[in-house]
């Protein structure tokens, strides 16, 4: 599988995800579909589908106008409130693109309809792939919007957590470097986060993207995904892993990013 990454907006992702065996492909979130166009004619590939992961203006409000452009893509998602929908998905609903599998995962909690799509590959030496919207972020999650601390858990820990280690993820948001910069607030000893901070921080400076990150890397610097490391609990002062995951939305939405 081929994955081109598609910057948008001020720091959106759109992803076209391609089978290189059959030319098929998907774009994930495509809100600026003319970009979109292009980057099909660039590759020559079959557009077929698009992967919504939520109904977010800055998700999902490209898929009109898609569909303007290139009639006949099946729209996927979870939630009835996204544009242009003709396929509503659910927990472990499966379909191919091309040879590509897709698996959808149910993360309710930024939005009650939040999906995220799972992509894997039959005899291939390739890792998997999972493209996480606004439920995974690189060294963060989403905020609580339609959910609770309980549902997060569930979707990063319970969901997201048990995809196999070397899974490449694939978020909504270019958000990394202030991710790390709460994270390393949380876990000042990690030396993990600190890496992955200068790291970023060259990324960015020289307009390169994070992404994707492995779920691997994410249990060693993600404090949303650390929950049950004694560090993090004690951070928040709590020894419950959901009451460390509720405690810590609480103060990443409060924190006030430091300069460097």
């Amino acid at each position: 599988m081929k994955v081109e990454l598609l910057p948008a907006l001020s720091d959106n992702y759109m992803y076209l995800l391609i089978d290189e065996d059959t030319r098929e492909a998907a774009i994930v979130d495509p809100v600026e579909p003319v970009k979109v166009v292009e980057a099909v004619r660039k590759h020559g590939v079959r557009l077929t589908t698009v992967l919504t992961t939520h109904h977010h203006w800055d998700h999902a409000g490209g898929n009109e106008k898609m569909l303007k452009l290139m009639p006949g893509l099946m729209v996927c998602g979870g939630d009835d409130r996204v544009d242009g929908i003709s396929k509503k998905v659910s927990h472990n609903n499966t379909f191919k693109i091309g040879s590509l599998n897709i698996k959808c995962l149910f993360t309710p909690c930024h939005t009650t309809g939040h999906i995220c799509y799972y992509v894997t590959k039959e005899n291939s030496t390739e890792p998997p792939a999972v493209f996480t919207g606004d439920t995974l972020f690189v060294a963060g999650c989403g905020k609580f919007f339609e959910g609770t601390a309980e549902q997060m858990y569930k979707a990063l820990i319970e969901i997201l957590g048990h995809l196999p280690p070397e899974t490449r993820v694939y978020c909504g948001h270019e958000y990394t470097v202030n991710n790390l910069k709460f994270a390393r607030h949380v876990e000042p000893h990690n030396e993990v986060i600190e890496k992955k901070l200068a790291w970023a921080k060259e990324r960015c400076s020289i307009g390169e993207p994070t992404i994707p990150s492995t779920m691997a890397d994410e249990f060693t610097f993600n404090p949303f995904m650390r929950v049950k490391e004694k560090s993090v609990q004690d951070h928040v002062k709590q020894t419950d892993p959901t009451e460390t995951m509720r405690s810590l939305r609480k103060e990443k939405d409060r924190f006030r990013v430091p300069q460097d």
